[in-house]
């Protein structure tokens, strides 16, 4: 009954609820209020979580068609005796979805969810978005496959579609089907341009599970027991939040750590502590007169929405360049405008790389991924004969030039930039509200946020806890994902179509969530 009180109401209510529980408080006192509105309680007040209403999902107009495929609990058996077990799945009981439609997506009983996560940062103009519906069945129609050592119209109109939103000289493209394949491409490149071998990436990164660039990855949950590539060193992670260094005007974001910092405005002390780290590698761990690259992400995707202290991407890459070396920019999740306010994440930090890696958002679920580079590095591959049968196939072609019109014609980096802000700024409020919430970070609908034990320790939440967290946004019809190497960070990177409403909803189901779990954990 109380769920359905208009939200004045219920707070009158939940206010003569303080009273009744503890009548030496004052239900207009500020700290009052604050739990009131986020449902927290707090020790001494008796305000319950079960006293805020679930928030009503937004209003969409499509109709999902009605599930006639295989039943869950068949798909179920074949998963567990036909799919390998390296396959994991998300929740106690796995969602099996059945159609999109931009921002939302349906699970096989008809139930809707607002997607979050966007297929792991995928989905990047919108779930099924009828001009690439349009787009690709056109071109289905005509071509569905020839590849690339025959000429076909669609490459080369997006081969020069493509370079057109890149700087400088990064103006030739060698197409691929994924991130992996992108970055296992780069580090060749990088190789045979230098004549080099050594590679620096840093922890915390990702970029890939092939066999080449798992040994890029800064993440051990992601890594097997077998050697890598010889070759690749990780630096220290300039992290501001969890990092030896950095603080609250360290991080390009308009949310900051609440960890204390010295820093002026312009001027990132703690960039500096990481950039002398940086140097320990140049030192003792590379050869002194030439490296073969260096490996950023903009924002670190999988390790939980990292952001760096600012100007060390830039002075990272003057580095690597004194020492030969080629730089290469990991724009696989935060491309196509995600971080609002430039194209592409790298133009965040002020520098131009030799090489750019992109996948993911590219083709908002197709599979498609491309590498940039200029004519001299990519002249390297015409040593030996080179090859991908699926690369740029028509298809992929068409779909991933119709989200480069997309994105223009639907002013998407607008987008990122109003709700991504304003998503931030609402999240960082349930920082505030909740001891386990120990960071919001991020630029645009590039979002992290980390929960921990409690704010002094920054200590990871236990997975188990997280997971009771995660479970209850998946209840109340929202997806997020999950990331950081302890897997406490939750991943917020929708399709860029969403609004300010859905915004809204995320962070109530998140604060309901949260609410929760302080009620289980002081009972």
């Amino acid at each position: 009954m109380r769920k359905n009180l208009p939200r004045l109401l219920l707070g009158q209510w939940m206010k003569k609820a303080v009273s009744w529980a503890n009548p030496k408080v004052n239900p207009s006192d500020t700290k009052v209020n604050n739990a009131i509105r986020s449902g927290t309680g707090f020790r001494g007040y008796n305000v319950k979580a079960s006293a805020v209403p679930i928030p009503e999902m937004p209003p969409c107009d499509f109709q999902p068609q009605p599930y006639k495929g295989i039943s869950y609990n068949n798909a179920k058996k074949v998963r567990k005796e036909r799919l390998s077990s390296a396959m994991f799945l998300y929740y106690k009981s796995p969602v099996m979805f059945n159609q999109g439609h931009m921002q939302w997506i349906w699970d096989h009983t008809g139930k809707r969810y607002l997607d979050m996560f966007g297929g792991i940062v995928t989905v990047s103009v919108g779930h099924c978005h009828p001009k690439i519906n349009q787009a690709a069945r056109e071109q289905m129609d005509k071509l569905w496959h020839t590849t690339n050592i025959y000429m076909h119209p669609r490459i080369h109109e997006y081969a020069e579609k493509l370079t057109e939103r890149l700087p400088g000289n990064l103006k030739v493209c060698f197409f691929c089907n994924s991130g992996s394949e992108a970055n296992d491409l780069a580090i060749l490149m990088a190789r045979l341009y230098t004549g080099a071998t050594d590679i620096i990436s840093l922890r915390n990164a990702y970029h890939g599970d092939s066999g080449h660039t798992i040994s890029l990855c800064g993440v051990a949950s992601w890594k097997f027991k077998v050697p890598g590539i010889p070759g690749i060193h990780h630096a220290m992670n300039p992290d501001p939040y969890k990092g030896l260094w950095g603080g609250s005007h360290c991080r390009d974001s308009p949310v900051q750590t609440q960890r204390q910092c010295s820093c002026e405005a312009n001027q990132c002390q703690a960039s500096n502590q990481y950039i002398g780290q940086l140097q320990e590698i140049f030192k003792y761990s590379v050869p002194q007169k030439k490296i073969a690259g260096f490996f950023a992400e903009s924002i670190q995707g999988v390790g939980g929405s990292v952001q760096f202290t600012k100007g060390y991407l830039k002075k990272a890459f003057e580095m690597v360049r004194e020492r030969g070396g080629l730089c290469v920019s990991d724009e696989v999740q935060t491309g196509f405008v995600r971080t609002g306010t430039h194209y592409w994440g790298f133009q965040n930090h002020d520098v131009v790389p030799d090489i750019v890696t992109m996948a993911k958002g590219i083709g908002n679920g197709y599979p498609l991924a491309a590498v940039i580079t200029t004519p001299e590095i990519s002249n390297t591959l015409s040593e030996a004969t080179f090859f991908n049968t699926f690369g740029g196939n028509p298809v992929a072609c068409a779909v991933g030039s119709t989200v480069l019109d997309i994105i223009d014609e639907e002013k998407y980096m607008e987008n990122c930039n109003r709700i991504g802000t304003h998503l931030l700024n609402q999240l960082a409020k349930l920082r505030d509200e909740y001891e386990i919430v120990g960071d919001v970070r991020g630029k645009g609908l590039m979002i992290g946020v980390e929960l921990v034990a409690s704010k002094e320790s920054k200590n990871p939440l236990p997975v188990p806890e997280v997971n009771d967290i995660f479970e209850d946004c998946k209840e109340m019809g929202l997806i997020v994902g999950k990331g950081g190497t302890f897997g406490n960070v939750f991943r917020i990177k929708p399709p860029m179509c969403i609004t300010q409403t859905d915004a809204d909803f995320c962070v109530a189901v998140m604060r309901k969530a949260l609410s929760n779990y302080v009620e289980r954990t002081n009972n």
